[in-house]
């Protein structure tokens, strides 16, 4: 079992002040496979500290030496990528494939967009008689999930340290190894002391304190709206920016006419990789009545040839889903569309046929979902997918917009007819047959999923402060 029970303060490894242990179970064998210290307000408070007096000289800095800082980085990144996909599909329970393919690379290519949004970056302007300029905004506290764990980590470091901004991590207790490897990664490239700083820890210990500690001038949350909520409320007596990406229930909206075999595969995929553990899954599938049949078909074999084995082993299946807490909530889930009257396609509550222990879930798809099921409205972060038939345009647009979140949505068919659907659906990220992002292009949601935007200019932007300068 590996140990990592310092916290990387101030360009050093250093003790917790009256932290605990904390044990990381392996979701495929149920046993402990990491320790960590979970940190204190102290930890915080020393954290905050570093960074405040780092970021006088940190928040001078050009933006060349900043971009030089990046590509530094980047470089060593890429010499620790096998480590970090080993952390994570061990952690959180992403095939090792997976991991190495998609996981790991994406945290590197946020250092990558934000080097080339900086390049192109305007910090000053002239609006009649004014300046208007871009300046770092402070101290920024991060907050991160497990699901996508390095991906949404250096989705906020790097324009934070692309903008010369000061940092306090917190990465979730779930898969903190990444983290530590990513402290190690800023070591390696010379990033000044002070400038990133690690406290691992759980919500109710160091994520409230860093939501509520007053010299931190930002927090940048990523997880559930419920936590969300937490954060904002903990925020709001020090008046600091929130910059949140929230939970979603993305909808897939299949077009009338679409060829089903073509459009759904690179669509659907979206449920099934990383065991539905994303964010932007677009597990809502809006098919035309006309289609239900066959869509209901095509889903059936589809899902039905899904492979679920262990994390350790190469190869296309998927994992186990992160932990106990996450494998409930789903059974409960599948079991409530049931006893709600969807009609059951392929897979159902309890383990895969072989599987006696690990958090895996069986790949399900539901049919005769109607809206006011629990399971058309519920974010539900593993495996499954739910079809509901249309009967016009219109229906399906109302049928798509219809829940609390709005962060991502799906269509999938002829481009040409997507398009005006497209600028109908209240999601901050709307994709035309494929489901994930752009790193250059703004993400963030509508509604219950938050506010503000990550990645490419957009993203440094939102970390950072304006200010306007009138007069000679």
């Amino acid at each position: 079992m590996r140990e990592h029970l310092k916290q990387f303060i101030d360009g050093q490894w250093v003790e917790s002040e009256g932290g605990q242990r904390h044990e990381v179970i392996n979701p495929a064998t149920e046993e402990a496979v990491t320790a960590i210290t979970l940190g204190t307000k102290a930890d915080v408070d020393k954290a905050v500290k570093a960074a405040r007096k780092a970021f006088a000289s940190f928040s001078q800095t050009s933006p060349a030496e900043r971009m030089e800082l990046l590509a530094r980085i980047a470089e060593e990144y890429k010499k620790r990528m096998g480590d970090m996909a080993q952390a994570i599909s061990e952690e959180m329970g992403a095939p090792i494939s997976f991991a190495t393919a998609a996981q790991a690379p994406a945290g590197l290519g946020h250092f990558l967009s934000a080097a080339k949004a900086l390049k192109d970056f305007s910090f000053e302007e002239e609006i009649g008689k004014a300046r208007v300029l871009h300046e770092p905004i402070g101290v920024v506290g991060l907050v991160t999930p497990w699901n996508w764990p390095v991906n949404q980590i250096n989705a906020k470091v790097a324009p934070c340290i692309a903008a010369g901004n000061t940092m306090v991590l917190k990465p979730s207790e779930e898969c903190p190894s990444n983290a530590v490897i990513l402290a190690e990664i800023m070591e390696a490239a010379g990033v000044p002391a002070g400038v990133f700083n690690l406290v691992q820890g759980d919500g109710p210990g160091v994520g409230e304190a860093i939501s509520s500690h007053p010299d931190i001038d930002m927090v940048s949350f990523t997880g559930s709206t419920r936590a969300g909520i937490a954060v904002a409320t903990a925020a709001a007596p020090t008046v600091k920016r929130v910059h949140q990406e929230l939970g979603g229930k993305a909808p897939n909206l299949v077009l009338h006419g679409a060829k089903l075999d073509e459009v759904l595969p690179p669509t659907v995929q979206g449920i099934l990789a990383n065991s539905g553990q994303s964010c932007i899954a677009p597990t809502r599938l809006l098919v035309h009545e006309s289609q239900k049949d066959d869509a209901d078909a095509f889903l059936k074999g589809m899902f039905g040839q899904v492979q679920v084995g262990s994390p350790a082993d190469e190869g296309m299946h998927i994992g186990p889903v992160v932990n106990k807490a996450q494998y409930d909530k789903i059974q409960e889930l599948i079991e409530s569309a049931i006893e709600e009257g969807a009609t059951l396609l392929a897979g159902g509550p309890g383990l895969p046929e072989g599987v006696n222990r690990g958090y895996y879930v069986r790949p399900t798809v539901f049919s005769d979902v109607t809206p006011e099921m629990r399971i058309f409205k519920e974010e539900t972060f593993g495996p499954v997918a739910t079809l509901t038939s249309y009967a016009s345009d219109e229906e399906a647009v109302t049928l798509a917009n219809d829940t609390q979140y709005g962060l991502s949505a799906t269509i999938s068919g002829d481009p040409e007819q997507a398009r005006p659907i497209a600028s109908q659906l209240r999601a901050g990220l709307v994709t035309i047959n494929s489901w994930g992002p752009d790193s250059n292009a703004p993400f963030g949601g509508y509604k219950q999923s938050g506010n503000g935007r990550e990645y490419g200019k957009y993203g440094l932007r939102d970390f950072m402060e304006v200010k306007t300068v009138v007069g000679s």
